[in-house]
């Protein structure tokens, strides 16, 4: 998951991180990049035809993004109904663009849609090394055996 510039500006990262750590999420990787315009470029590819896809490129380049590692049960499929559609205005609330946004253009956060495309924007954002291995000391209320 990605955390965009807008939301970062209205002062929500923890709101955001919050809602996948109540989940049972355990964030294993977390850091704020400030993308060029190939690394954007990379991340959107699948839009690359798409008639909005320089419009973004050219809003998300330069601008810091926080980038996120999270790891549970769903974690992709759960993450992506936590998100809400694109366009905020028929994201239900209580998803966090239903509730923290209002333009598909300024929609909060960037999710990946399969295991797939998340090995992938992981190793774009992120090093080996950077992403942690550790358990979380209230994985046994989370998780059963």
């Amino acid at each position: 998951m990605a955390i965009k510039y807008d939301a970062i500006q209205r002062g929500n990262i923890s709101e955001i991180l919050g809602r996948l750590e109540k989940k049972g999420y355990k964030i294993v990787g977390l850091k704020m990049v400030t993308p060029t315009r190939q690394q954007i470029e990379a991340h959107y590819h699948d839009l690359k035809g798409r008639p909005f896809f320089a419009g973004l490129v050219d809003y998300m380049t330069g601008l810091p993004l926080v980038c996120i590692v999270a790891e549970g049960k769903g974690v992709i499929s759960y993450s992506r109904v936590m998100i809400g559609a694109t366009n905020p205005l028929v994201a239900p609330p209580g998803t966090i663009r239903g509730d923290l946004s209002v333009d598909v253009g300024r929609n909060s956060v960037h999710g990946s849609d399969s295991v797939e495309t998340a090995k992938d924007e992981i190793n774009l954002w992120f090093k080996p090394e950077e992403v942690a291995n550790y358990e979380l000391a209230n994985a046994q209320w989370v998780y059963e055996k």
